[in-house]
């Protein structure tokens, strides 16, 4: 790569870091889970590069390649996690996740929807994406983006947790 693309590339993931992740831990429900996705993701947007840089909206691209990405981890065979009698130090917690955290009966509902409504809602409701935005980040029709957002709206509803959320008690979003 380039040096003039390097350093578009960089400025990039700097710029958009914090964002990214924050997405990624919204679709997979973990801090971990989401960096290692963002990383996988970059790597895909650096390797080709100047195919990002020319499309209209390289984040969306970006974006898009998160979302395969995490489709991705549910496709591949799944590496057996070996437990423990005690559990490894904590490590300190990103800024970023504090907001995030304070979300939990949300986040514990969206663990629930299916991936495709996950990714919906996420893109729709957090991202603040239009519908054919939306449907062209997940490469579908902007009539299954409303059905799956009517769905996965629909199931949130059923959650106890979030009637205070959606009466306007709880957090903000």
């Amino acid at each position: 790569m380039q040096a003039e693309q390097e350093d578009r590339f960089q400025e990039f993931v700097r710029a958009r870091w914090s964002h990214l992740v924050r997405t990624a831990y919204l679709l997979t429900g973990d801090a971990h889970h989401a960096e290692d996705l963002t990383q996988t993701a970059l790597a895909k947007a650096y390797r080709s590069w100047r195919r990002v840089a020319r499309a209209d909206n390289p984040e969306a691209y970006v974006r898009r390649m998160l979302v395969s990405c995490n489709s991705d981890r549910f496709r591949k065979r799944r590496v057996a996690e070996a437990l423990t009698a005690a559990p490894p130090e904590v490590a300190g917690r990103d800024a970023g996740y504090a907001g995030v955290d304070e979300r939990g009966p949300l986040l514990g509902a969206l663990a629930q929807l299916p991936p495709k409504q996950r990714a919906v809602v996420v893109m729709r409701y957090w991202e603040d994406l239009s519908e054919a935005e939306v449907a062209d980040v997940l490469g579908c029709s902007v009539g299954t983006v409303k059905s799956q957002a009517s769905k996965g709206l629909a199931k949130l509803r059923t959650f106890p947790g979030l009637s205070r959320v959606a009466e306007g008690q709880g957090g903000s979003r």
